[in-house]
């Protein structure tokens, strides 16, 4: 009976978290909708030790050993509760300490003048639910002490409505880069509902926001273009197009594409490099093995139809507040000519 209780009691914790942040300001309720939220994780982490039980208890009753069996589920039953409960509390401190990864990526297009340019890739900041204003200050004064020449904000940024949220990204207008800060939209921000308000508000706090279009950035006297589209489950004003966000690029430009979803890469249409996130590199052990049956890469530098393709881990949680296996990063790139 009690664990019926605890199970039906965290199911309906869970639900009403997730009513709760996409209607009302989280910021009040963050210690009851990070407990809504970690129970997911937890029962997740429980389910898998049952199932490690399952089939031995199984094997021992089909065996006619129900003293056997007896033992291992009054033994393994609490190690299992007490291995849950360790993994969630570890996941818990590593979800918040976002640290920083570093990649040098060449290649011989690459315009000479931005031969060693640092370019801070940050995604995935999801403030609203579990994080606030002071999340985003932490994450800023971290991507400002990488020394950037350019950040690129590659979406979902945010849970919950933009009339409680919006405040919380105020920070990011102190983000300190010669060459500015680039962002598009996640599919996070579309689901809010509250695109616009959030993408106009970005724009206030001087960030460029890149709609499905371009910017030509300039370093020393050498040009690169920076494309940028919606997410993929946008529609109407938000539908993602490559094609407008691209359009006029010529075959000797060196074009950067930020695109919140590694998917949603577009081969053949002279992208160079691809910067997205999305992932969270899993956030959860073991769904780093399934990303790859959704995304072509998980996390890091690869290269996917002939494109180099960076993919940052994030630096928030969605669900669960916790990080196994996965932790929170940005990402800086160091672009290289050789």
């Amino acid at each position: 009976m009690a664990s019926l209780v605890v199970v039906v009691g965290g199911l309906l914790l869970f639900i009403a978290t997730n009513v709760a942040y996409r209607t009302l300001d989280p910021a009040p309720l963050r210690p009851l909708l990070w407990l809504g939220l970690a129970w997911l994780g937890l029962a997740w982490y429980l389910t898998l030790g049952c199932l490690l039980l399952a089939p031995v208890a199984l094997g021992l009753r089909l065996a006619g050993r129900p003293r056997a069996r007896e033992r291992l589920l009054r033994a393994g039953t609490p190690v299992v509760v007490g291995v849950a409960v360790v993994v969630m509390a570890v996941g818990a401190v590593v979800a918040q300490r976002p640290g920083v990864t570093t990649y040098d990526v060449a290649s011989p297009d690459l315009p000479a003048g931005w031969d060693g340019a640092r370019v801070v890739l940050v995604t995935d900041l999801h403030v609203g639910v579990v994080h606030g204003e002071a999340w985003t200050r932490r994450v800023v004064d971290l991507v400002n002490a990488q020394d950037p020449d350019l950040v690129v904000l590659a979406g979902d940024l945010v849970d919950g409505r933009e009339r409680y949220t919006g405040p919380d990204l105020d920070p990011l207008a102190d983000l300190d880069a010669p060459l500015g800060v680039v962002a598009v939209s996640g599919n996070h921000e579309i689901e809010t509902g509250d695109a616009p308000a959030y993408l106009d508000r970005l724009e206030r706090l001087g960030v460029t926001v890149l709609r499905n279009e371009q910017v030509t950035l300039t370093r020393g006297t050498d040009p690169l273009v920076v494309a940028g589209v919606h997410d993929e489950i946008g529609t109407h004003d938000l539908e993602p197009d490559p094609d407008a966000a691209l359009a006029g690029t010529r075959p000797e430009d060196f074009v950067v594409y930020v695109a919140h979803e590694p998917r949603q890469l577009v081969a053949d249409r002279g992208v160079d490099l691809q910067l997205s996130g999305h992932t969270h590199g899993g956030q959860i052990w073991p769904f780093g093995w399934l990303v790859p049956l959704q995304q072509p890469t998980t996390a890091g530098v690869d290269v996917v139809d002939g494109v180099t393709v960076v993919t940052s881990r994030g630096v928030g949680t969605s669900g669960p507040p916790v990080r196994t296996g996965a932790a929170p990063e940005i990402t800086v790139l160091t672009l290289r000519s050789r």
